[in-house]
C-alpha cells in the first residue's frame, strides 16, 4: 500500500500557514480555528498521533465523519470537503459559514439554562409529548426537537438552539432517541459560554473555502482524486457490549457499515488516494488484514455518559502513508494552537 503514484501532490512544494497578518496599526498573530461544539469520540488528544500518519503533501483533503471537527479546524486545509449524516449538525456548520454574524446574534438573544422557561415562546409549560417543562434550557430543547415531529424549520434557529443546547447540556453530550429527538438532560455550569462569538466567526473563515456535504461517507468515492487524502473517524466499533456510544444520530453505525467503510478505503488505495482511519482496537485485525498499517494509541474519553468511565481507552490508527512520505514533526508543529 502508498506506493502507487500521486504525482500531483508530490509535485506541490510543501504548505505552511501564516503564523501572523499586517494591518494598519501593525503585525499581529493569527487566531486559528477551533472546534465549536463539544463532540463524542472527538480528537484533540490524538492529533500529534494522527499527523505523524498524514502525508507530507497531499492535494484536498476530505473527512466524511466530521463530527466536531478537531482535525479539520486545527488542521486548516485550504481545500477540503467535510460531511456528516446528521443533518442538524450540517446544517450548523452550513450556518457558520453563510451566516455567522446572525447565528452569533441569535445565540446572544437566549437565556440562562437554568431560568424559567419564556412565556412568550412554545412549549413554556409542557412539551409537544406532553411533559413537564421547568426550566429555560428543557423549553429549549423541545423547540429543538420539532424537527423530528414538524414539517417546517427555521434552519438559523436550529443552528443556535443546537449550539447552546451542547454548551449547556450534561457533559456536553449529543445523543438522539430512536424517533430522532435530542434527549441529553441539563448540565451544571457555573457560566457556560453559549454564544462561541470568536470560534464561530473563525470558522466561518475556514468553512467559506470548504465544500460542506451531508449524506453517506461514501461520496468519496466519487469526491476523492489521487494524491488527495481521506481521514475516517467512524463511530466507533464497540469494545465490549456495554461499552457502545453510536447515538450521535438516530440510524446509528453498525458492524455492516465497518465492513463497508474498509471496502470504500481499499478503493481509494487502489485510485491512489491517501488514506487514514481511526477506530476502537477491536478493528486492528479487520484493518491490518486489508494491508493497512496499524498502530495503538491511547485517549482518554473526554466525553462519556458515565462520568466514571472517563479512562484511557485503546484507539487505534491505520494508514497506507508509507512512513517516508509521512509528515516530519516540525511540520506538524504549524498546525497547533
Amino acid at each position: 500500500m502508498g506506493g502507487r503514484a500521486r504525482d500531483r501532490a508530490r509535485d506541490r512544494p510543501p504548505r505552511t500557514r501564516p503564523e501572523t497578518f499586517m494591518n494598519g496599526r501593525g503585525r499581529h498573530p493569527i487566531a486559528m480555528a477551533e472546534p465549536i461544539l463539544k463532540w463524542a469520540g472527538g480528537k484533540r488528544q490524538l492529533l500529534d498521533e494522527l499527523y505523524a500518519r498524514f502525508p507530507a503533501d497531499f492535494g484536498r483533503y476530505h473527512e466524511p465523519f466530521v463530527g466536531g471537527g478537531a482535525v479539520f479546524f486545527d488542521l486548516e486545509p485550504p481545500r477540503a470537503t467535510v460531511n456528516d449524516a446528521n443533518p442538524r449538525l450540517v446544517n450548523f456548520y452550513e450556518q457558520v459559514r453563510d451566516r455567522p454574524d446572525e447565528l452569533i446574534a441569535r445565540l446572544a438573544s437566549f437565556d440562562d439554562p437554568e431560568g424559567d422557561p419564556d412565556p412568550d415562546l412554545p412549549y413554556a409549560e409542557e412539551t409537544a409529548r406532553g411533559r413537564e417543562v421547568d426550566a429555560y434550557y428543557y423549553q429549549q430543547r423541545a423547540r429543538f426537537n420539532r424537527r423530528p415531529y414538524e414539517g417546517e424549520f427555521d434552519p438559523l434557529e436550529e443552528a443556535a438552539l443546537l449550539c447552546y443546547l451542547n454548551r449547556t447540556c450534561y457533559n456536553g453530550l449529543y445523543r438522539e432517541n430512536a424517533d430522532g429527538g435530542f434527549n441529553v438532560p441539563i448540565g451544571r455550569y457555573a457560566d457556560p459560554d453559549w454564544v462561541q462569538r470568536d470560534r464561530i466567526r473563525r470558522a466561518s473563515d475556514l468553512l467559506d473555502d470548504t465544500e460542506v456535504r451531508r449524506g453517506d461517507f461514501a461520496y468519496v468515492l466519487d469526491a476523492a482524486e489521487a494524491g488527495d487524502l481521506v481521514y475516517f473517524d467512524p463511530p466507533y466499533e464497540p469494545m465490549s457490549a456495554t461499552a457502545n456510544f453510536n447515538e450521535y444520530s438516530a440510524s446509528g453505525f453498525d458492524r455492516e457499515d465497518q465492513r463497508r467503510l474498509l471496502d470504500v478505503a481499499g478503493e481509494l488505495d487502489d485510485a491512489g488516494v491517501w488514506v487514514v482511519l481511526s477506530n476502537s482496537g477491536v478493528m486492528y485485525d479487520a484493518y491490518a488484514d486489508a494491508g493497512f498499517r496499524v498502530d495503538r494509541e491511547g485517549a482518554t474519553r473526554a466525553i462519556n455518559s458515565d462520568a466514571d468511565g472517563r479512562d484511557a481507552v485503546d484507539e487505534i490508527v491505520a494508514t497506507n502513508v508509507p512512513p517516508g512520505e509521512r509528515r516530519e514533526a516540525d511540520q506538524r508543529e504549524l498546525t497547533r494552537y
